[in-house]
């Protein structure tokens, strides 16, 4: 047969994923490793789904995604973000994934680099490399707090990096970054004039530091934004985020999406329209719930004496497991789930600075998320060869 491209083999696989394909081959498993919210989907969301599919409201939409949702996403852009922007530079996408690959297709050529946060998600790799660009980590170190430094970033920047990427807060770790190193970051790119590409989807999410948009106070137009309804709206599923741009691009846009989704499904847009308008205390109520399950599981940690990074944002917990991980800790996350049957994500998938981390989703049930706690407890540290 004939071969794939290697492009197409080359991109890096997901260390999550791999884990969690074992987990649901498992019974009773403990399931950590992937980031899923717990909480239901509010009523009247799911009514308006509903609602969409029995008036049999399914034909294609515009390719930016119905009017009405991009008006709204506007307005709460404005009145939330702080980012002064009409609804012809919000496009609806297939959940933040696409937003993102979008993202990085306006931008990246092939051979092109892209600076990314190490550790940080498993797309942010993935995705440069299906566009045959190169994803070049800026690695994020614990006496910093696992906060970007802007100095060792632009140290990094070289005649072929085109943009900046930015996660905040942070998957996996949970990191919330201050305005004033964020307009660092924007000051970066402007003196080399770069795009800088900011991932917020858990922007509703932050416990400490204040949640900022990099494009509140983006002068230059270089800043590219990606929001979700995944999370915020427990939403994974049904595949709805936006990629905010600045003005000029709505026919590449709509050459791009109409080539790989055409639109998001209806009934899912109006979902998310129901979802962004209507009231937000379920939204609230998974905050407190996701806040309540972090001090709950920090608590024991401190009692088991493992260290761990204080979440500031995001529903996830970034914790050091290398005095037990014996330095590979991908085998130590497999063994976890076949010795004790807890799935986690190991912190190698999110770059080579996170060996000897794992990451685990505390957006399960409290009682879950302990006994997974517990039970790594119970994982000894390997014996001397």
């Amino acid at each position: 047969m004939p071969s794939f491209t290697r492009t197409a083999l080359g991109v890096p696989a997901s260390g999550i994923r791999r884990i969690h394909e074992i987990a649901l081959r498992m019974d009773d498993v403990v399931a950590l490793a992937v980031g899923e919210p717990d909480q239901p989907v509010p009523a009247h969301v799911l009514e308006a789904a509903s609602a969409a599919w029995l008036a049999d409201d399914t034909d294609y939409t515009a390719n930016a995604g119905i009017p009405p949702l991009r008006e709204a996403i506007a307005a709460k852009l404005r009145r939330v973000n702080g980012i002064a922007v009409d609804a012809d530079r919000v496009w609806v996408t297939a959940g933040a994934t696409e937003a993102l690959y979008l993202a990085l297709s306006l931008v990246l050529e092939p051979g092109d680099e892209v600076l990314v946060p190490d550790p940080g998600y498993t797309t942010f790799r993935m995705a440069p490399s299906m566009l045959s660009a190169v994803a070049v980590p800026y690695p994020l170190m614990p006496e910093r707090g696992f906060l970007p430094d802007p100095a060792a970033i632009e140290a990094l920047v070289s005649p072929r990096t085109r943009a900046i990427l930015s996660n905040s807060p942070s998957n996996p770790l949970g990191v919330v970054t201050p305005e004033p190193v964020l307009r660092e970051l924007l000051a970066v790119a402007s003196r080399h004039d770069l795009w800088l590409i900011s991932d917020e989807v858990y922007e509703a999410f932050a416990w400490g530091e204040r949640h900022v948009s990099p494009a509140a106070f983006d002068r230059e137009h270089r800043v590219l934004t990606v929001h979700s309804f995944s999370k915020t709206y427990a939403l994974t599923g049904a595949r709805v985020g936006s990629l905010v741009v600045p003005p000029g691009p709505a026919e590449v846009l709509r050459t791009y999406q109409e080539a790989i989704v055409s639109c998001v499904n209806t009934p899912a847009q109006h979902a998310a329209l129901a979802a962004i308008t209507g009231p937000q205390d379920a939204v609230e109520t998974a905050a407190a719930h996701y806040r309540r399950n972090l001090a709950a599981a920090t608590a024991l940690l401190d009692g088991l004496g493992i260290r761990y990074l204080p979440p500031a944002g995001a529903f996830y917990l970034w914790i050091d497991v290398s005095d037990r991980s014996g330095g590979d800790v991908a085998h130590f996350a497999e063994r976890f789930l076949l010795e004790q049957r807890v799935s986690v994500a190991p912190g190698s998938a999110f770059g080579d600075a996170g060996e000897g981390w794992i990451r685990i989703c505390a957006a399960a049930s409290r009682e879950s998320v302990l006994e997974g706690l517990r039970r790594l407890a119970l994982m000894p540290a390997p014996v001397p060869a």
